[in-house]
């Protein structure tokens, strides 16, 4: 499927499912595992902690979630960066995610739990390089290495 008719079908009201690339939204997308339900969403309805479909400057398409909001625009960090992106333009949004599948198995991305803990990823941006190499050395001591 090309960007443009990603585009249009949203546009045109369609939700569509997409296969994430790359791992800056690692842990929620493992690339090649998990789709992402996204649909075109009024840009005065986003918050922080929502994630968005963008197009870039560059021309491609990112899947980033929203850390801050200004007058000046989106500011987006993936949930694997500890980077912040933007400001973004609101013309640069097409949608929002609004569901995971994994597995086979769809969750919406309103339910209590997943925002509970979407927002306590967000708040413990500053400190995930530390997360991730504790991670890694429970992983090295479990593995007897």
């Amino acid at each position: 499927m090309y960007t443009y008719d990603i585009e249009q079908l949203l546009k045109d009201g369609s939700a569509i499912r997409l296969k994430p690339q790359g791992y800056s939204m690692y842990p929620l997308f493992h690339p090649g595992r998990d789709e992402a339900v996204i649909e075109a969403y009024p840009i005065h309805l986003l918050r922080r902690g929502d994630i968005i479909l963008y197009r870039r400057e560059q021309g491609i398409l990112v899947l980033h979630r929203i850390c801050r909001i200004t007058s000046d625009g989106f500011y987006l960090v993936g949930d694997n960066q500890t980077e912040i992106e933007g400001p973004l333009r609101p013309d640069q949004i097409r949608g929002k995610l609004t569901g995971v599948v994994r597995n086979g198995k769809s969750f919406s991305v309103s339910h209590p739990v997943y925002r509970m803990l979407s927002s306590l990823w967000l708040f413990l941006r500053p400190i995930r390089p530390f997360f991730w190499r504790i991670m890694a050395l429970f992983r090295k001591i479990s593995s007897g290495r």
